[in-house]
């Protein structure tokens, strides 16, 4: 099974029935699967901290969610993230794909990888970095766990998770 497809099996096993999502090259494949899913009604967003509020009303609807954006965008999302998803404990599964690292074509997006992690940790969100392939496997417990203790929960996909660039 692909990595694109496990994420997407992960999801609907775990009832995510709303997805939200914001372009990204390495995520395009995760983000096909779920448009092209009839078990998670998918909205694709023009910026992550709209993304989080959709996914907030998705889940005060009685609908699970979840959001796949870049970490380059974690700036953005730092007030919603504290003043609507921790202040009323929504669980909040983010699936982030990360950019930045060694090896990184992108200029500007090395910039922000630096400081991704410690931003998540000033916020005590979770965080579980994917490196490899088979670390899809840790999901669905990650997904259970969020859900379970209604917190928002980074999962940070870097390029080699990805298989590059």
């Amino acid at each position: 099974m692909s990595v694109d497809d496990k994420i997407l099996s992960d999801l609907v096993a775990n009832n995510v029935e709303f997805v939200t999502t914001v372009p990204c090259k390495q995520l395009a494949g995760v983000i096909d699967k779920i448009e092209n899913s009839p078990d998670i009604h998918h909205v694709p967003s023009n910026k992550e901290d709209e993304g989080i509020g959709l996914c907030a009303g998705a889940f005060m609807g009685g609908k699970r969610s979840a959001i796949i954006m870049q970490n380059t965008a974690i700036g953005v999302t730092i007030n919603t993230l504290v003043t609507l998803t921790q202040f009323y404990r929504l669980p909040l599964p983010m699936i982030i794909s990360y950019r930045g690292e060694l090896g990184e074509p992108v200029a500007c997006q090395v910039e922000m990888a630096v400081h991704t992690k410690a931003l998540l940790a000033q916020l005590h969100i979770p965080t579980y970095h994917f490196h490899h392939e088979d670390d899809v496997q840790e999901l669905d417990a990650i997904l259970k766990h969020t859900y379970m203790s209604n917190k928002p929960v980074a999962i940070l996909t870097d390029a080699t998770f990805w298989k590059g660039y």
